[in-house]
């Protein structure tokens, strides 16, 4: 049988990272170890000169344990795997990495456009940091003709989450990018909800792409993370330049746990994108459901979407019950097998009772009185986790 000279992302994954054959023993471990260092010594000056002359190009040359050994190159090249980019940067969480983005692009006095529906703590960026070093902040729906009714002189970058945050809005990320060329914005995508692995947000044309590894990628709830991806030299640098300047650093336990999680992340999110269309289906057919937001199914309004630009999906939906504030709490208190929590990619299902504050700054919500609730559907199992849900509706409308 023949082989295909480009190896499937699955396979990539099992053989990008690891550790390398002693030349003495010509041995290798399996797993490459967590390699912590603060300081690293060099042979000689000549050798220490090599290293800061790479560094001064850009290159990974490592001169300080902050920009991490081994084990952190080996993290950052499966990101590269994952995104398709020339370059990732790790910091200490997902917010870490939109902030590391952000002020890699952009300057005091500049202006930058947010799709409403990005993850919400980029609010905060904005209204606590950004604001006070003069960057001043558009948010809108994120389609060409709204976009070009926010530009400025001085806009500098069109920021995007897709799907979007909490109700998982497909953006269309070809077209939006197309918009940034057009305008010379620079296009960030935060990619958290693909991960790299069903959605690439380079190939599609973004810049920058910005993934929290706290999720899927690390996939066990036991580590923060985050990372930037790009192509671009000319980018890469500033990121580089940033990066460095502002001294982010991950542990290298971290790097080696997500490494470790980033094996098993093909499996993980096929089960948990198998198991959410099993919890759809079986939602579909409840009298409290008036919608299911979840771009895989065929009635979400970006299906098209995500059949054109993914190549799978993963365990995030929310969902509209017709059910009063109360009734809602008596549902989500009601449910055994999720654990309440803002967090998910993990292994392990999670609900959140989504406040409508949070909603009103969305463009794609229905504005009405509804509950809605987000799911994280794990690899528990299916038929469980449906058990679950109908005998804590049924208590919500006890």
């Amino acid at each position: 049988m023949a082989t295909s000279p480009t190896p499937h992302l699955d396979t990539l994954l099992q053989h990008t990272g690891v550790a390398q054959f002693d030349p003495a023993n010509g041995a290798a471990p399996v797993a490459l170890p967590s390699m912590r260092t603060s300081t690293v010594r060099f042979q000689n000056l000549d050798a220490l000169d090599r290293a800061q002359a790479g560094k001064a190009q850009g290159d990974r040359s490592v001169t300080y344990g902050r920009v991490g050994m081994d084990t952190h190159a080996a993290l950052e090249e499966v990101f590269c795997e994952l995104e398709g980019a020339q370059r990732a940067f790790l910091a200490s969480s997902g917010l870490g990495a939109i902030t590391l983005a952000f002020f890699s692009v952009l300057n005091s006095k500049d202006h930058v456009l947010v799709a409403d529906c990005s993850y919400g703590p980029v609010r905060y960026l904005d209204k606590t940091v950004l604001g006070r070093m003069d960057i001043q902040v558009s948010y809108c729906r994120a389609t060409p003709a709204e976009l070009e009714s926010k530009l400025q002189p001085n806009t500098r970058m069109l920021y995007v989450e897709s799907p979007g945050s909490l109700l998982f809005e497909m953006l269309d990320i070809p077209a939006l990018s197309a918009f940034a060329r057009k305008h010379n914005l620079i296009l960030a995508v935060d990619n958290t909800w693909g991960s790299g692995y069903i959605y690439r947000p380079l190939d599609l044309g973004a810049d920058i792409s910005i993934v929290a590894g706290t999720k899927y990628v690390g996939g066990h709830s036991d580590l923060m993370l985050g990372a930037v991806m790009a192509k671009e030299p000319g980018l890469i640098k500033r990121i580089n330049d940033t990066h460095y300047a502002m001294g982010y650093s991950i542990s290298a336990d971290d790097a080696w746990l997500a490494i470790r999680g980033a094996r098993t992340l093909p499996i993980r999110m096929r089960q948990s994108a198998q198991n959410a269309l099993e919890v759809c289906e079986f939602l579909n057919a409840r009298p409290e459901v008036a919608r299911i937001y979840h771009p895989a199914l065929p009635t979400d309004p970006g299906h098209a979407l995500w059949q054109r630009d993914c190549t799978g999906s993963n365990g995030m939906l929310a969902v509209e019950l017709v059910l009063d504030n109360a009734a809602a709490r008596r549902f989500v208190d009601g449910l055994t097998l999720f654990g309440i929590g803002f967090s998910w990619g993990g292994f392990e299902s999670l609900v959140q009772l989504v406040d409508h504050s949070a909603l009103q700054v969305h463009g794609y919500w229905s504005r009405n009185d509804n509950a809605i609730v987000r799911l994280h559907i794990g690899l528990e199992s299916p038929q469980d986790l449906i058990a679950d849900i109908e005998q804590a509706l049924d208590r919500a409308a006890g």
